[in-house]
């Protein structure tokens, strides 16, 4: 399955799924990433980490271990 962490520069995902359990899970979900909602992937950092994606109307910065627990699709 794809991840956010996969997800073109400029593309736009739908979340399918958080893997993940306990305070990490939770964290994701606060950040306003939950199933069914839409990602636009604004931008990677030049190493690769973290990544710039709007979500919900408001800018975020993920890490990438933190983007590799976000399946979508």
């Amino acid at each position: 399955m794809k991840t956010l962490r996969d997800a073109a520069i400029g593309s736009t995902v739908k979340v399918v799924r958080i893997n993940g359990e306990g305070a990490i899970k939770r964290r994701i979900m606060d950040m306003g990433i939950t199933r069914g909602i839409e990602i636009y992937v604004r931008k990677v950092a030049p190493l690769g980490d973290p990544v710039e994606v709007t979500v919900r109307g408001y800018e975020l910065s993920i890490r990438k271990a933190d983007a590799e627990m976000v399946e979508v699709e």
